[in-house]
């Protein structure tokens, strides 16, 4: 970046710094954002395909769940990072619909393209697409069907359309009735917290014998082993206190004499810890969690009172305990009362898996919950999580919003038709905008055709002439490739999941467009290890590929695992 000064250059940028602009920065920010959508695409919908990913460390995660995926792909493209965003948002606000996110996107950037080709303006076109989402939202509102929030049987479904295409569609029947059972369980009113569904994944089994446990399953054993296995009718004292014998702050020196006189301390600790059995005992307690530490003598007391004790319990499961028992946390032992304790049915050590859990079941109106997840491996069980999670995402949504679409692409055919429609009274260059973005939706039908190995024109046409006669629940079974009615076949999905999904996907879109000038401090590489050959310089000219992002195949170090 060099500015003439009489006959003297006027060097601004350091040596080691990069410049790429004009139409070059925005040519290689677009491939950098389509060459993420196109990571993802094969992964839509219920044909969609898996991708294995292997990190450096020879970790494997098969996966069909975009945010994972991109996620484990270490982008380091600070372009395509953007796009990976939108998958976070996604999968943060609702959990389901990542893959569709990031592919909008990546078409939104390629309609752009050609429209940037015709020397239509960067502005211009952000100024279309963002009117043309703004449409998008509104004709999807239009289209929403109202949901109650004990319909059981349609929250099934669309718990059911969030497994499929992953690794739990063989048992979606069961998964989704046990998430459905999950989440309403913990509904407080509208306020729907899926932290308090806890997942647990048990290696073993198959996945038809997942169960759903109204209480909480803690990660540990008994701390002595003369304590019961099982605890019927229990009460339950959460302590966030360790019942040991408090150090002195101060460090003090004490001269022993007399082996009497250590003989004195010994006991005095003891008694201190009895004392302390003891306060848990006169309340009445049966049972006590302690977030911290048990000394051995205290644990010995507990035993002798037939009193099961699990020390060292995580944060999060001491919150759990708390909310299914209804007891409350005591952070000093003087101050516990019988009123503190909470209660549960069956408290009892038992072997799942091989390991050895505490579970806590039998308790009224169970505020939390917990999912036992089976599988022969660990592979699939950690799919299955990831399957769940969405699903557990999107009953959440519904349940506070209380509409759904169908599903199928029946949404994005609509929109793109509607769409064109709306083009004809936009004015201006905007309205070439307005149409690339109604072609840019067609993509979701497209690839759902393709990953089902079905001719994509054929549904397409199929699905628009189907909308064009009023039918707007149409969309595509990828089983049979018919076009059928999807609220009738029980395909549906949250309204949020296909407004946040065009909206991210246009905002981020919209900010790549607008960018017109990259300015790098040293080498600007696009992916891979350092050691990494296909790293690389950033590209002069234009359409330069992605500054290395190694072919896709450097991607993080993942050699050829796409």
């Amino acid at each position: 970046m060099a500015q003439q000064m009489g006959n003297q250059p006027l060097i601004v940028l350091s040596e080691e710094s990069q410049r790429t602009s004009g139409r070059d920065a925005q040519s290689m920010n677009i491939t950098a954002g389509k060459a993420v959508a196109e990571a993802v695409r094969t992964t839509l919908g219920p044909k969609g395909m898996d991708k294995m990913l292997v990190d450096n460390t020879g970790n494997v995660v098969v996966t069909n769940d975009g945010v994972t995926i991109l996620d484990e792909m270490d982008i380091e493209h600070p372009a395509a990072n953007m796009i990976v965003e939108v998958a976070q948002t996604q999968e943060d606000e609702v959990g389901d619909g990542t893959t569709t996110a990031v592919v909008i996107g990546g078409e939104l950037l390629a309609k752009a393209e050609d429209l940037l080709d015709q020397e239509i303006h960067a502005t211009i076109l952000a100024q279309g697409y963002r009117q043309a989402a703004e449409q998008a939202k509104e004709i999807l509102e239009d289209m929403a069907i109202e949901v109650s929030a004990d319909d059981s049987e349609i929250l099934e479904q669309i718990a059911a359309t969030a497994m499929t295409g992953k690794g739990a569609e063989n048992s979606k029947e069961l998964l989704s009735e046990l998430v459905v059972d999950a989440v309403q369980a913990v509904a407080d009113e509208d306020d729907i917290d899926t932290d308090n569904v806890k997942v647990e994944k048990v290696v073993g089994g198959s996945v038809d014998e997942s169960e759903l446990i109204e209480g909480v399953i803690i990660d540990k054993e008994r701390v002595h082993d003369n304590m019961p296995y099982h605890v019927e009718d229990a009460n339950v004292a959460l302590l966030d206190t360790a019942i040991e014998v408090q150090e002195t702050e101060i460090d003090a020196e004490v001269n022993v004499t007399d082996p009497d006189q250590l003989q004195q301390f010994l006991d005095q600790e003891e008694e201190q810890l009895q004392e302390m059995v003891d306060q848990l005992v006169d309340v009445g307690a049966d049972v006590v969690f302690c977030q911290k530490g048990i000394d051995d003598m205290a644990q010995h007391y507990l035993a002798q009172e037939g009193i099961l004790a699990v020390r060292r319990a995580k944060k999060s499961d001491m919150k759990r305990l708390a909310r299914a028992t209804g007891g409350r946390i005591v952070s000093n032992l003087d101050d516990v009362t019988d009123e503190d304790l909470g209660f549960a049915g069956s408290v009892a050590e038992k072997d799942i898996g091989g390991d050895q859990r505490v579970f806590v079941e039998d308790v009224e109106e169970a505020k939390s919950v917990t999912l036992v997840l089976r599988g022969g491996t660990e592979h699939v069980v950690d799919e299955v999580e990831r399957a769940i999670e969405d699903s557990l995402g999107v009953v959440r949504v519904t349940l506070e919003d209380g509409q759904v679409l169908p599903g199928g692409g029946a949404p994005e055919t609509e929109l793109a038709l509607q769409l064109r429609d709306y083009a004809d009274s936009v004015g201006g260059r905007e309205q070439l905008a307005v149409e690339a973005f109604a072609d840019a939706i067609d993509v979701i039908p497209r690839t759902l055709a393709e990953n089902a190995g079905l001719d994509p024109i054929d549904s397409l046409v199929d699905l628009r002439s189907k909308h064009s006669g009023g039918d707007t629940t149409a969309g595509l079974d990828a089983y049979t490739g018919d076009v059928v009615d999807m609220e009738g076949d029980g395909v549906v999905e949250p309204l949020r999941v296909k407004t946040q999904a065009v909206e991210s996907a246009t905002e981020a879109a919209v900010m790549i467009l607008r960018i017109d000038d990259v300015i790098a401090a040293g080498d600007l590489k696009g992916g891979g290890s350092d050691d990494d050959d296909e790293g690389g310089d950033m590209p002069g000219g234009p359409g330069g590929g992605m500054g290395g992002m190694g072919g896709m195949g450097g991607m993080g170090g993942m050699g050829g695992a796409m």
